[in-house]
């Protein structure tokens, strides 16, 4: 198993919270915050099945809403962009978007197994990679594409897909994470937050 800290630690990506509080709006009083990550805050939308997603990043706000975005069933539905809500301190705006309820992985499942593949292997490949310093974590995902694991089809699919986001973007891929891989009900392992912008 990798060490988790020193990986992200070595990519400059600490584990780090957004501070910002909640922003003010409609749509998310009396809603209740599930989650936080380092450019985004998660609230219950109350129904079960949607939550609502405030984000900063200009990275995951592409790779919700671009019309080329990557889709299928390893990335999450989104149903709606409600706009900008506000700024947040990194000087980004906040962004609403309203998209489908994941969970996080649970240990014995084809999913945690899957995203531990997934990650051992991205992680050897950008340890292969590691003196192109930033560009280690793009070449270490196309080499997911290129010397695809054994996985179905949907996965190599989904995995090209997002090797082709970033390039198209400029972004950096993050799926060291397991905070960044998910799951629906159903079991479907899904890249919930799989990108940053340096």
């Amino acid at each position: 198993m990798i060490d988790l800290a020193e990986a992200r630690a070595r990519l400059g990506r600490e584990c780090v919270t957004l501070p910002d509080p909640v922003p003010a709006h409609p749509l998310l009083d009396g809603k209740q915050e599930i989650g936080r990550g380092e450019y985004s805050i998660v609230l219950d939308k109350g129904d079960g099945e949607r939550v609502y997603k405030v984000i900063s990043s200009p990275a995951d706000y592409f790779l919700y809403t671009a019309e080329d975005r990557p889709r299928g069933p390893h990335f999450p539905i989104v149903y709606a962009d409600h706009g900008i809500i506000g700024r947040a301190s990194s000087g980004y705006p906040f962004h609403l978007i309203e998209m489908e309820r994941l969970y996080p992985l649970q240990e014995d499942t084809q999913a945690a197994a899957l995203a531990s593949r997934l990650i051992e292997f991205y992680w050897a490949s950008c340890q292969q990679w590691s003196r192109l310093g930033m560009d280690m974590g793009r070449i270490a995902l196309h080499n997911l594409t290129v010397n695809p694991l054994d996985v179905s089809e949907s996965m190599k699919q989904s995995l090209k897909a997002l090797s082709d986001f970033v390039e198209e973007y400029q972004v950096l891929p993050d799926i060291l994470n397991t905070n960044n891989l998910m799951m629906r009900k159903d079991g479907t392992l899904v890249f919930s937050d799989p990108v940053f912008i340096a």
